[in-house]
């Protein structure tokens, strides 16, 4: 069953099911089995609100189906969100173009790592080279204004407050989170990042889907999956859980801006290029979040798991992999998608499947002339990983236009 635009998935006949459909912007891009099936589980919640929209980089997630948009009434499901809460992208173009740039762009690339904490060691503790030793003022300055709803939280659920949160705002952490320099179809030059709430969102994130769980068993719930444990709304953990995210996502939004400053200064500190300035061209915009919105005349809940807001005229960043384009776009307000578009390219494997399959000469063969990592750390975030991002513009065309086509020069990964 398809429209012209989306693919519409539901339960096999005869299955005894009851399933809201599920609304696919997926046309000419793989769709794996595994994250079918995990919206169609998502898909049988009584308190879905019309159907359940999946965006054409989606793929199977841990916990929910990432590239997910599930419209919800009278209740929240934690695991929909994730644990990156408020995970999402910045951009800024800057007055430089490419023949700005020097020919070895490694003293650009290394200006960067140097201002920006990046990776992971000592699995978070003392001496992580991903988070500050000594936090900077700026840093200090903003968690100022963050801590006051942190201690809000913590009184209801002390539990949480296991350390790493001022000592990671203006961080990028690992995986597929990345710092990038870029060029446009006019050789513009523009700065563009990718990273959420780091330790201290993914540490809420845990603690209510598993608080989640427990009230499940609690009013013994049965569900379709175990990770669709949700909160009622008008109870206890419902309004503390949606405080929580509201301000896991203010704490990503600052850690972006924090770190948009920094690199900023270290490129302009570089000794390498000649002075610029640089103007935030997208919005600062999430795509792991919930927020209260009105679709079809009815206030509702939407969660975006690896979605963007593409209501009309919404700027957004859609990044491809380390060897792929990146779109600024700007939203069309498709009702029928809840105002949504894809969060980037989308993976075609897993991480352990992607280090199996690729080679170091893989790498380099697919990253050449980026100033980038070409060690066997970084081999699962390969180009080849990932779902070809033309086809998953070309998916969703009547969800967003395109303003800007980027492709990276430097690209920094923890």
């Amino acid at each position: 069953m398809a429209d012209e635009n989306y693919n519409v998935y539901m339960p096999e006949e005869g299955s005894g099911v009851k399933a809201w459909p599920v609304k696919a912007w997926t046309k000419g891009v793989p769709v794996e089995d595994q994250a079918r099936q995990q919206l169609l589980n998502a898909a049988q919640m009584p308190f879905v609100f019309q159907w359940i929209a999946a965006m054409p980089d989606v793929h199977w997630g841990v916990g929910a189906t990432v590239g997910s948009v599930i419209p919800t009434k009278g209740a929240i499901i934690p695991a929909a969100v994730g644990v990156d809460i408020g995970c999402g992208m910045m951009a800024v173009q800057t007055s430089l173009k490419a023949s700005d740039l020097p020919d070895n762009l490694k003293p650009i690339r290394d200006a960067i790592e140097q201002a920006v904490p990046h990776g992971r060691t000592n699995h978070g503790g003392m001496g992580d080279r991903g988070a500050w030793g000594e936090i900077p003022g700026r840093s200090l300055e903003v968690w100022g204004t963050l801590k006051p709803g942190y201690d809000a939280i913590l009184a209801k659920h002390p539990k949480l407050d296991r350390g790493n949160h001022s000592n990671h705002l203006g961080t990028l952490g690992t995986g597929n989170h990345f710092i990038e320099v870029c060029l446009d179809e006019a050789d513009n030059v523009w700065f563009m990042l990718h990273s959420g709430s780091r330790g201290v969102g993914n540490r809420m994130g845990k603690y209510f889907i598993e608080l989640a769980r427990k009230d499940m068993k609690r009013f013994f719930i049965n569900l379709p999956d175990v990770d669709l444990a949700y909160f009622p709304e008008g109870t206890e953990h419902f309004d503390d859980y949606v405080d929580a995210v509201h301000w896991a996502q203010e704490y990503a939004r600052w850690n972006r801006e924090v770190m948009m400053e920094n690199l900023v200064a270290s490129v302009r500190n570089s000794g390498v290029v000649p002075t610029f300035s640089a103007e935030l061209k997208a919005i600062n915009c999430h795509h792991n979040y919930v927020a209260r919105e009105r679709h079809y005349g009815e206030n509702i809940l939407v969660t975006r798991k690896g979605a963007v807001r593409a209501a009309e005229g919404d700027m957004g960043i859609i990044p491809g992999s380390m060897g792929a384009r990146s779109y600024i776009v700007r939203g069309k307000g498709n009702r029928e998608s809840f105002n949504s578009c894809s969060h980037g390219a989308g993976r075609t494997m897993s991480r352990n499947e992607a280090k199996r399959r690729f080679t170091l000469e893989d790498h380099a063969r697919m990253t050449e002339g980026i100033e980038c990592r070409k060690d066997a750390d970084v081999i699962d975030e390969t180009p080849a990983a990932y779902k070809s991002i033309e086809a998953v513009m070309a998916a969703q065309s009547d969800l967003v236009e395109i303003g800007h086509t980027l492709h990276q020069v430097v690209c920094v990964k923890g």
